[in-house]
């Protein structure tokens, strides 16, 4: 078998070279190319050293850890334990959410008939599995294994974020009661321009089955200063807790928004309760998070009583 270790060299620094900066990214440090480069180098240096026998001594544990340890120190540089630690526990999980991704794609790829021709078994009844994997699969696998990874940390990263301003809110109207999971938006600051109450916005389909059919569509058109003309209107058992809310959009003029005044409002954050009378529920006829997290964007002055 022929090895072209200048081949193996430049993959693998390659490969180290993504995976330093991909560590370098998780733990949010700048970091210089040419320690980077030498890092990856010192990765690489190491694979190359496992075709020269003399040097097998060195395949063990230990100098393993050694070689990731000195990698580390080389791209990041020493500051604390603290830091270090933190720095080659994310290089180990780079490393391993890359390799996951490149066993789970070959093993996905793979058809029944060479599945089983690469299983064994021991005489104890054991089974095990080759893996031989070719260099340019890795390579083709490898930086979509780590845009996956990136994602799915981002993704994560920002619910961990989001988690912290997330609260339950429990809205009660008359002898009906909502409730959802709202967000505290610091940048809110809707208030009713008459009696500067502060203006709470929730998804008006949480109210859906108190409103009238009109009601809903005029909301989701964002026609509201019409439904003081609606026919409807004088069947509605909360007309007088209605409001109009002028507010200004992003690259829009002033328009309306349709508000009701609650009995009460209750906001429980991480155990912390309070109790609100002072607020008027913005009704939106959207749906305000993607993913579902979240059904209300709580005013930050009534955060700040729940805080």
């Amino acid at each position: 078998m022929i090895v072209y270790l200048d081949l193996l060299f430049f993959t693998n620094l390659f490969i180290d070279a993504v995976t330093l900066k991909t560590t370098a990214w998780v733990v949010k440090k700048r970091v210089k190319a040419w320690r980077l480069l030498l890092g990856a180098a010192i990765g690489a240096s190491y694979v190359v050293m496992m075709f020269f026998p003399s040097l097998s001594a060195a395949f063990t544990f230990l100098v393993k850890c050694l070689f990731s340890a000195v990698m580390i120190m080389t791209v990041f540089g020493f500051q604390s334990l603290q830091n270090f630690l933190r720095q080659i526990g994310a290089f180990y999980v780079v490393n391993f959410a890359a390799a996951a991704a490149i066993i789970a794609l070959h093993f996905l790829l793979q058809t029944p008939q060479e599945i089983r021709s690469g299983m064994w078994f021991a005489q104890s009844g054991g089974v095990t599995h080759g893996i031989q994997v070719s260099m340019w699969f890795v390579l083709l696998v490898f930086a979509p294994g780590i845009f996956l990874f990136k994602q799915v940390f981002k993704g994560s990263e920002r619910r961990q974020r989001q988690s912290g301003y997330l609260a339950t809110v429990q809205v009660w109207i008359g002898d009906a009661q909502a409730e959802c999971r709202g967000i505290i938006d610091t940048g809110n600051k809707l208030y009713d321009p008459l009696t500067r109450t502060p203006v709470m916005v929730m998804e008006a389909s949480l109210w859906e089955e108190r409103l009238p059919p009109s009601f809903m569509d005029r909301i989701r058109d964002h026609a509201v200063d019409r439904i003081v003309s609606d026919k409807e209107m004088e069947s509605f058992a909360w007309q007088d807790r209605l409001r109009l809310v002028p507010y200004r959009g992003v690259g829009a003029g002033t328009k309306f928004m349709l508000a009701l005044k609650p009995d009460r409002v209750v906001i429980d954050r991480e155990g912390t309760v309070t109790e609100s009378r002072k607020v008027l529920i913005g009704l939106d006829g959207g749906t305000l998070s993607s993913d579902g997290d979240y059904r209300a964007i709580i005013h930050p002055e009534l955060a700040e009583q729940a805080g």
